[in-house]
This record gives structure tokens, C-alpha cells and sequence, in this order.
């Protein structure tokens, strides 16, 4: 069993799960006097079977339910689990990270571990279809309470935030999103580029989710606009810094080191359209084995669902002025309309047209 009481950001990884796991913990203002702040987060919970059985909607357990293909070449593929999850501790809502291992598990065995609060369990075996693996992995709130348990009585005694690790070595995962599974109490994503980690987190998330480069570090509220919590945090009343500061540890960190973000940092978080102009050398593109040139002369072919000022120079003679790509490749062509008055100060303004690469033709 190990026990991991403060966050870690060993990998990408790593800081992902740390994401999600503290995610909730604590919201805005962050006074724990607020309503919203009196029990912990409400995501990913386990609580005892007594409690689950009498509150709809509550679970005594999460199960993770996925598909594997295995790698022929590999003898003895093997699964791992690491189970990560917040106990809460002291008063009011403070946490502390708990997390214990599993594994490696043999492909077509099954293999139980119990812990304090609980049992985790991961089997696997030939799927139905004959091509891939189905592998299952449970957890159970194993704790004996009394019936009658109010909800913070229940949380006490809880798997909060829990989020399973699951790994697999001598194969690959299938999307959980179209392997057409049901898992319980938790949602299975891919989460390593080689699509051999999946991590069964406790809110809904795409295929390999990542922390945004742009980002200055958990707000346990992640799935609120990072720039608008920061900027809130700013305004925030020397009495509610005072009420927090004198609250959990953590939540007075996260505020402190929220409050010592630059304006440079703040704004760093407004957005991000990476485009970059072909500058250097000859400024060209190549899409489909026609290469682009500024200065090249275009016939304008626009979409027909395209807007009015694109439509009224269908056809018409235009240089090309700009080539921008976006991240993802796609390019734009910035472009004045030849023999139009006014087109050397929309050049010099950098003010263009711009259309896509199906939308003009060389001449």
C-alpha cells in the first residue's frame, strides 16, 4: 500500500491525475464558511454500501470496464493499477491524497487487494468478439457504518475523488469512448500517447486530455475558465483573505500563490490562436503538392455558405499578402483585392480577406 499524502508532478501524467484528483475541492470565494465549501468535492465519491443504499444517486463502488488488444510478439503481458483518491481528515473539508498499487497482473488472471476503506480488484479475459481483451477493474467502500449516516458523517468515512490508473504492458487500449462499455461511477479515457494508460477519472473528459502549457497551477476548480478565477482571486476582500488564510493549508497556498501572478501571467491566460507567417526564407506553403508564394496572383473562389464581403469578390484577381497556419496545419490566405482602390493601406494595416486553400486558385 502506499500512502502519498501531498501531491505529486513527477510526469504529465502525473500533474494530470493531480488535476482531476483535487478538482472540486475547494470553490470560489474559497472561504470555508461558503455554502458551496461545507462538504468536499462531489465528484468521483464511494461512500459506504449503508449510506449509497439509502441516498439515490450515491454508489458504494466505481467499476472501469475496457477493451485491450495485446501485442503478439509480447510473452506475458501484464496489467498494473494504481488507485488515487482524497480521505477526508481534520475539520471542515481538508483533505489528504491517498493512493495504493496493484499489479502487474497477469492478462486472464484476477487479483484483489483490500485496503484501509476498501478492495480493488482487476481481471481480464478474452473478449466475446475474439480480437481483443476485456479487462474490469472495481473498487468497493469496504467500511461498516451505521445506517441513518448524514451526508458529512458519510464523506467521513468515503473514497472521495477516487480516479484509477490503469496500465498495460504488451498491448494497447481501445477508446473507452467507443469500445461501447459500461463503467460505473467513474469515465474511462485514453491517456498516454501510445494509447497504454487510461485513466478512469471522475469527471467527463476527451481521449488524452493535457494541462494547458498556459496554466499557473490548480485552482481545484479546473473546469471554470482559469483566467476568470485568477482574476477573481484579485479581488477578493482583505476579511475573506483573512478567513481563508486561518482555513486549510492548502486552499491559503493555492490563494497566496494565485495573488502573486504578474499581469503578464494573467494575460498569458486570455486565449491561444498559435499562427505563425512564413517569414524566414522564401515565405511559401505547400498543401496537396501546390506550393503558395506571397505576392502570387489567385483567382477567389469562395464557399457558398461563405459571408457577403467573401461572396461579392467570387472571382475576382487577388495577391496573396499573408500566409498564416494555425496549430493544427490549416492555413489562411490573407489577400488584397487587385485593382481596388485603398488596397496599399489595407497593406499596410495589414487588414486583408482571408480565405482557405479550396477557396482561391493559382493563376
Amino acid at each position: 500500500m502506499l500512502d502519498t499524502p501531498s501531491p505529486r508532478t513527477d510526469t504529465p501524467l502525473d500533474a494530470m491525475v493531480d488535476a482531476l484528483l483535487w478538482e472540486g475541492y475547494s470553490l470560489y470565494p474559497y472561504t470555508p464558511g461558503a455554502t458551496k465549501n461545507a462538504t468536499p468535492t462531489p465528484f468521483g465519491i464511494i461512500y459506504p454500501a449503508v449510506y449509497a443504499a439509502e441516498c439515490a444517486g450515491a454508489f458504494d463502488h466505481q467499476r472501469l470496464e475496457c477493451l485491450a488488444t495485446l501485442e503478439p510478439e509480447h510473452a506475458t503481458p501484464e496489467l498494473s493499477v494504481e488507485l488515487r483518491w482524497l480521505e477526508q481528515t481534520g475539520e471542515g473539508q481538508e483533505g489528504t491524497a491517498r493512493s495504493v498499487a496493484l499489479g502487474p497482473v497477469a492478462i486472464g488472471s484476477r487479483e484483489t487487494l483490500a485496503f484501509d476503506r476498501g478492495r480493488l480488484t482487476v481481471r481480464s479475459e478474452p473478449a466475446e468478439d475474439g480480437e481483443h481483451t476485456y479487462v474490469r477493474v472495481c473498487v468497493h467502500n469496504s467500511v461498516e457504518a451505521e445506517p441513518g449516516l448524514d451526508r458529512p458523517a458519510a464523506l467521513r468515512q468515503s473514497l472521495i475523488s477516487t480516479h484509477i490508473v490503469l496500465r498495460i504492458a504488451g498491448g494497447k487500449f481501445v477508446s473507452p469512448l467507443e469500445a461501447g462499455l459500461r463503467s460505473i461511477n467513474t469515465f474511462p479515457v485514453l491517456a498516454s500517447a501510445a494509447d497504454d494508460v487510461i485513466i478512469g477519472a471522475a469527471i467527463a473528459l476527451p481521449d488524452h486530455p493535457q494541462l494547458a502549457p498556459e496554466s499557473l497551477g490548480s485552482l481545484f476548480d479546473g473546469t471554470e475558465i482559469e483566467e476568470a478565477l485568477q482574476l477573481h482571486i484579485q479581488v477578493l476582500t482583505d476579511e475573506e483573505r483573512a478567513d481563508i488564510e486561518a482555513g486549510d493549508p492548502k486552499v491559503a497556498e493555492m490563494i497566496a500563490r494565485a495573488g502573486a501572478n504578474t499581469p503578464d501571467d494573467l494575460l498569458a491566460l486570455h486565449g491561444r490562436v498559435t499562427m505563425r507567417d512564413p517569414r524566414e526564407g522564401e515565405p511559401q506553403v505547400t498543401i496537396a503538392g501546390t506550393t503558395y508564394h506571397r505576392g502570387d496572383t489567385v483567382i477567389l473562389r469562395p464557399r457558398p455558405e461563405a459571408d457577403l464581403h467573401a461572396r461579392m469578390v467570387a472571382g475576382r484577381r487577388a495577391t496573396i499578402e499573408r500566409l498564416l497556419i494555425e496549430f493544427d496545419g490549416r492555413v489562411h490566405f490573407g489577400v488584397t483585392i487587385d485593382g481596388e482602390p485603398g488596397q496599399d493601406i489595407l497593406r499596410e494595416t495589414a487588414r486583408f480577406l482571408y480565405f482557405f486553400e479550396d477557396e482561391v486558385e493559382v493563376v
